[in-house]
């Protein structure tokens, strides 16, 4: 992972889709994958949509569909329509940017910290349950706890996204306000406790968005991560006894019912088309009732009752304290730890080292050194990735075969046991080693992930991802330039487990390595094939590899500032 200013440029482009598009590649284009400015991880990442295309392009287009583009010629465009890029939240915001506006700052939604421990285990997330009637301001206490943990990384889920499909004569009583959507038997419990699991085990899940209009599900769904904070409001939060067991804490928001009849009220009427008559005749036939029958009962499993919705200050701030003591209690400097870590002097069975010949040490030589011009440094940096490729090649299965030769005589030769081998580039400096892997195998798939450091806590964040949708049956090759102490690469690797990718089926490939980082993921994956051609000692207080070729990134790209 590269280190160093252009990281944050990177990253800004991607989150404002400034991002410019690559020059295509002969990659083959994998339309139905996965896209995301991740959770919250995501947009992958409230409902991944992931773009049209998943070729190597990566996260070149915009990341919100209400950014307007500008024509430019030279800007490559996908012929298809665009998907709609979604928040880590699982009802759709009115603006679409994955970010929460508070009073005094202003909180991404879409960056991943490491779900997992310095041996790549899940860490278990604090799950909160937020539960109130209808209008009673559950989603703003819940924004508002987000504001306060003072944490970018919270997953945001509606038991809105979990009503069930409609029968045609549901609908029929639907578009007539005869039917209730205030009692249990409108929600797809099932589904709700099978989602809240898969994001607790850190898995990606796939939730439904549920149109108010039409009171139907769309086609599509929103992608959405697990993080350490998950947030899940709705007005029957506490009615299944299979949920609460999955909630660490239990929130009730209690607003007066005039209040909370007016807000409805305004919501309906304003977004969402219905006429005053029917908000009424469905709130005193169905709502009312379903808040005194099943609701306010469930207010017995609450740990905190929040008087007043989102104007009460005092309990949201009390609330926001018991978790970040809890998240302080859980918490880790991955980083750090990955960098003073303690092995054994023996190197893994799973590294695979080039030969140092004279020509790789030859090569070695120019891209380590400091003055050798750009131009030099990308050629023979292209040459040892090429190298790279090749031999992570050869330690993938092989079946016998037997051609004719033109002579008619048999061969007895080699072919690859599978043909299902998938690039994916840690950005943006893997995104260097895609052209080799491309050169090599005839319409390989690409993937993309973007992993960027928080300045302030120095730790990897998962940022972007494009994987095609059936990862799982692929052979991948993981590709970043440099692996310091391994963080990126162990949290790239979580992503890949937790899109059900074998461990054993993941070769990490890469033209530098540090025997630290080398270690730190032999032993989170023992099972990870590691191929690089060459292993420094160590890295330095601000994680650069020693002695090292600098910042990749930056001398390929040309990105170095500009007084060094």
């Amino acid at each position: 992972m590269d280190a160093g200013a252009a990281e944050g440029k990177v990253l800004e482009e991607v989150m404002s889709g400034r991002f410019k598009q690559d020059p295509p590649s002969s990659a083959s284009s994998d339309s139905g994958g996965e896209d995301c400015i991740v959770p919250p991880m995501e947009e992958d990442e409230s409902n991944a949509e992931m773009g049209e295309n998943e070729g190597s392009q990566g996260p070149s287009r915009s990341m919100s569909s209400t950014t307007p583009q500008t024509s430019n010629q030279n800007t490559l465009r996908s012929p298809r329509s665009r998907r709609q890029r979604t928040t880590s939240q699982s009802q759709t915001s009115r603006s679409g940017e994955p970010i929460l506006r508070g009073r005094r700052r202003t909180i991404y939604t879409a960056g991943r910290p490491p779900w997992y421990d310095c041996q790549g285990q899940l860490v278990e997330p604090f799950v909160i349950g937020v539960c109130g009637g209808s209008a009673s301001g559950k989603t703003t206490v819940a924004k508002k706890i987000i504001e306060e943990l003072d944490v970018p990384w919270v997953t945001l889920l509606s038991l809105d996204s979990f009503y069930k499909v409609l029968t045609e004569k549901q609908h029929d009583d639907a578009a007539r306000n005869e039917y209730n959507f205030d009692h249990p038997d409108a929600f797809d419990f099932e589904l709700v406790v099978k989602t809240l699991s898969r994001l607790k085990e850190g898995k990606k899940v796939e939730v439904p968005i549920y149109n108010f209009v039409t009171h139907r599900r769309e086609t599509k769904t929103k992608t959405m991560y697990g993080a350490n904070v998950i947030i899940f409001e709705g007005i029957l939060a506490f009615y299944s006894h299979d949920v609460i067991k999955l909630l660490d804490m239990k929130v009730f928001v209690d607003t007066d019912s005039d209040e909370r009849l007016v807000r409805r009220l305004r919501r309906d009427i304003a977004e969402r088309g219905r006429e005053l008559d029917g908000v009424l005749k469905q709130y005193f036939k169905f709502v009312k009732p379903a808040f005194d029958y099943y609701i306010a009962p469930s207010m017995v499993h609450a740990d905190i009752i929040v008087p007043r919705g989102g104007d009460n200050e005092v309990a949201i701030n009390l609330i926001a304290q018991n978790v970040m003591t809890q998240l302080q209690q859980r918490g880790f400097k991955l980083r750090e730890k990955l960098a003073h870590a303690n092995f054994g002097i023996v190197r893994p069975g799973s590294l695979h080292l080039l030969p140092s010949t004279p020509q790789i040490r030859g090569l070695h030589t120019f891209i380590r050194n400091k003055d050798t011009p750009r131009d030099e440094f990308i050629f023979y940096s292209k040459r040892l990735i090429r190298l790279v490729i090749e031999h992570a090649l050869a330690l993938l299965p092989f079946t016998d075969v037997t051609v004719e030769t033109p002579q008619g005589i048999p061969y007895e030769g080699k072919r690859i046991a599978t043909e299902k081998i998938c690039g994916v580039s840690i950005l943006r400096a893997g995104e260097t080693m895609e052209n080799a892997l491309c050169e090599v195998l005839k319409d390989v798939r690409i993937g993309k992930i973007l992993i960027q450091t928080n300045l302030d806590t120095g730790e990897p964040e998962l940022y972007y991802l494009r994987l095609p949708k059936d990862i799982k049956d692929y052979h991948i090759f993981l590709m970043d330039a440099t692996v310091a102490t391994g963080a990126a690469a162990i949290m790239a690797i979580r992503v890949l487990l937790d899109h059900e990718v074998p461990e054993d089926h993941i070769s990490l490939c890469s033209l530098l390595m540090t025997e630290q980082g080398v270690h730190n993921i032999a032993y989170a994956f023992p099972k990870v094939r590691i191929v690089t051609t060459a292993v420094d000692p160590c890295v330095n207080e601000k994680f650069y590899i020693v002695p090292g070729i600098g910042n990749f990134g930056d001398r390929y790209f040309g990105t170095e500032p500009s007084d060094q």
